[in-house]
């Protein structure tokens, strides 16, 4: 197993390189890059303002063209207004008076030692800003996903026992139902009833924890954080527990209907001893094991709509801000964070099926 692991290992880096060089040379070519954000911001603009002047191709931006002559050729589309020294002090200000490769290969080297550089905009590290959202992260994806495996595999252990019955039946319409209601519809609704939308007012609607967190007793902390995160964690448990819940049922079924467990009931062996000493291993396999893989995708992309509706500072949300921005060190330093993360969980996935199975041995692939 250990030559496995270090053979996944190894194949991170090349995984992670090309993840890297693919996104850095298509984000160079999206319009609207820093350089043009900060030219926008001199001149006033908002970044909305930004694409209509941009796209602006009227009398009266020609007419400046000329009047500037060569200095307002700068080649940024929203430069009107600027003389080339002003251009060329934005370019060095941010980096790009250097060529792309040599851009590319220093981002390479500081990624190597894991130095991210500072945020163009934000005045702060990119590190800092990721430890600072990261706790809102952590939680919505690790309650949420704990939540949605409480629910599902009870649920749909019950579901296999009781196939075609009439508890089958109409949990199952329960099921569909709430996955075809999308996680941030049905948060807008709890908005509505419980945070102080048109009825209730039981749970806060900003913030991971309450101004006064730091004051509070220990019990107390725990409260607070638990009424705030009540409702995004149901929200996002709402719309994700469902194809979990058939995957267990179907699983279940799977293995009930074998030769093993006919063999099981013919020796008189209960339903229960078979259902959770001789079924319940066989049948969780692919569920515990894609435990690491659900966590990973609830926590980077299942969160974002639920942190812009909830007023939650995560991951989701500065990747989305820095992508609007064009922060380029923020959108490559999360994509390089999300990439390994997803990578490392990839295999952490691999290992939980030995663990859960040790029949199973990736030595001999």
């Amino acid at each position: 197993m250990s030559a496995y692991i270090i053979r996944r290992l190894l194949l991170i880096i090349p995984t992670l390189l090309a993840i890297i060089t693919i996104n850095f040379f298509l984000i160079q070519l999206a319009p609207g890059g820093p350089v043009d954000q900060a030219i926008a911001k001199e001149m006033g603009l908002n970044a909305s303002m930004l694409d209509r002047v941009t796209s602006n191709s009227g009398a009266a931006t020609e007419a400046r063209k000329k009047e500037q002559g060569d200095e307002g050729n700068s080649g940024y589309r929203a430069s009107v207004g600027l003389t080339k020294e002003d251009i060329e002090k934005i370019k060095k200000q941010f980096g790009f008076d250097r060529p792309m490769h040599e851009r590319y290969f220093t981002m390479l080297w500081d990624y190597i030692r894991m130095e991210f550089g500072d945020s163009l905009f934000r005045g702060r590290t990119v590190m800092e800003l990721i430890l600072d959202r990261l706790p809102v992260s952590i939680s919505l994806g690790l309650w949420t996903t704990l939540l949605v495996y409480m629910i599902s595999i009870p649920l749909g252990i019950r579901k296999a026992v009781k196939h075609s019955g009439r508890f089958d039946v109409w949990s199952t319409t329960i099921v569909l139902a709430a996955n075809a209601v999308p996680s941030f519809l049905f948060a807008v609704l709890l908005i509505i009833f419980f945070a102080g939308g048109n009825y209730w007012d039981f749970f806060p609607l900003r913030g991971l924890v309450s101004n006064d967190f730091d004051e509070l007793s220990n019990w107390g902390k725990i409260a607070d954080y638990a009424n705030h995160m009540f409702l995004p964690v149901v929200a996002m448990t709402i719309g994700g527990f469902a194809s979990l819940t058939m995957l267990t049922k179907n699983s279940f079924l799977d293995e009930i209907h074998k030769q093993y467990v006919i063999t099981a009931k013919a020796k008189g062996l209960t339903q229960s001893r078979i259902l959770y000493r001789h079924v319940f291993r066989n049948a969780m396999l692919i569920i515990i094991a894609g435990f690491p893989a659900a966590f990973i995708g609830i926590f980077f992309t299942g969160s974002l709509l639920i942190e812009v509706i909830f007023s939650l500072d995560g991951l989701g949300l500065l990747a989305f801000e820095a992508t609007l921005a064009r922060d380029y060190p923020v959108i490559f330093a999360t994509l390089y964070i999300f990439g390994l993360m997803g990578l490392l969980m990839s295999l952490l996935s691999d290992l939980m099926y030995s663990i859960v199975d040790p029949r199973i041995n990736f030595e001999s692939n």
